[in-house]
């Protein structure tokens, strides 16, 4: 049986395989492909409705339990250009 996680963006419950792990690398937000980066890691659909109400919503800062603001801009570039 696959390990179900909750993306942190519709809150829905998915497969782990279906979604993105997300780390914080410092105070920037990174996308763990292979998740196997250390700290706690959120889970997200890579879909653009799913990431923005994220983003939106400040869910990944809660998620990760991150004290102060995120740099999203890495992590948006690096979807944009798989998408």
């Amino acid at each position: 049986m696959e390990p179900v996680r909750t993306c942190v963006g519709c809150r829905a419950r998915a497969p782990r395989s279906s979604l993105l792990r997300v780390v914080a690398d410092g105070s920037i937000l990174v996308a763990d492909e292979k998740a196997v980066l250390p700290g706690r890691g959120a889970w997200v659909h890579e879909t653009d409705a799913c990431v923005g109400k994220a983003l939106t919503r400040r869910a990944f800062v809660r998620a990760l339990r991150v004290s102060g603001p995120l740099d999203t801009q890495t992590f948006e570039s690096t979807l944009q250009r798989k998408g």
